[in-house]
């Protein structure tokens, strides 16, 4: 069961829900439905925590569960108890059995992280041996970093943390510079790519990333792929946008569609997820890990 910022802000008090959406774990019971009864006790599995949601519907398929057409999507861990438990009950249409080669204890990071990381990096579209810009190399970024080296590209990673720097380095990264204390970074971006990146994916929640992301984009080819989701709003210039100076698209997180290459290509490439496990009754301890900033990748409850 992972833990992550955003489940952060739950326990302060803004849902009264058992917190968690990201998880894999061993099935112990399925439903009657023709759907659940395709897995069985013991197969080991993950899922997305979407349910209530139709999973037919052009916005379940192809955007995501939360624009269901029903209007009746809950999240699993912010509108409906989640993972922080020693059972839970899932929508079978959003699980699958986990690849040959997954560990259960650790895949649960693929199953948000990892689907969010690795569409962030193939809806971008590029060719092995084009430049990337991994912005943000922690809990997401590390995984984006993984993915875009075994596509074959070439990556830039950004952060203004050198423990998540040093991630980006673990995991492949060509180059990696941080953009708070080396005044410099945006030129040397710029000599190493060329003249910038043909894409930069920015995982964070800092608006001032993303006014820093135009800088490095290639002119006229290059793409800014957003991911994360800064509290302000984004102030990009549409005279640039506009005259095709850069273009501007998003990634989530997936549905149950896209989920299945996404941790298909992750058993196949070996994408590991960086984590540290803990004990339910260590929460508190992991919640001041993230206010001090000393977490590193994902950290996660194990359920012996």
């Amino acid at each position: 069961m992972l833990f992550e910022p955003n489940d952060q802000g739950l326990i302060l008090g803004q849902n009264p829900v058992t917190i968690g959406h990201e998880a894999s774990g061993t099935v112990v019971s399925t439903g009657s439905g023709e759907t659940a009864s395709k897995f069985k006790e013991g197969d080991n599995v993950g899922f997305l925590c979407a349910v209530e949601c139709c999973f037919d519907c052009t916005q379940c398929r192809t955007v995501h569960n939360s624009w269901c057409v029903t209007g009746k999507t809950k999240m699993q861990g912010f509108s409906l108890d989640g993972y922080f438990q020693e059972y839970a009950v899932v929508d079978a249409r959003a699980a699958m059995v986990l690849p040959e080669g997954l560990d259960v204890k650790t895949a649960a990071p693929l199953f948000c992280a990892g689907v969010t990381a690795y569409h962030g990096i193939e809806d971008c579209g590029l060719q092995p041996g084009q430049w990337i810009a991994v912005v943000g190399c922690g809990g997401l970024g590390h995984l984006g970093v993984q993915y875009a080296k075994a596509m074959g590209l070439k990556v830039i990673g950004l952060d203004i943390a050198e423990q998540a720097l040093e991630e980006a380095r673990n995991c492949g990264a060509d180059h990696t510079f941080n953009s708070k204390d080396d005044p410099d970074w945006k030129t040397k971006v710029l000599e190493i790519t060329g003249g910038g990146v043909d894409a930069a994916v920015n995982f964070t929640a800092s608006k001032r990333s993303y006014d820093d992301c135009p800088a490095i984009i290639k002119p006229g080819l290059g793409l800014l792929m957003v991911v994360g989701i800064p509290r302000e709003p984004l102030q990009l210039n549409a005279l640039d946008i506009a005259l095709g100076r850069y273009r501007v698209k998003g990634s989530n997180n997936g549905t149950c569609y896209n989920m299945r290459p996404a941790i298909e290509f992750s058993a196949k490439h070996n994408i590991k997820p960086h984590m540290s496990t803990y004990k339910l009754e260590e929460v508190p301890k992991m919640i001041d890990l993230m206010n001090s900033h000393k977490a590193q990748g994902r950290m996660g409850v194990v359920f012996e």
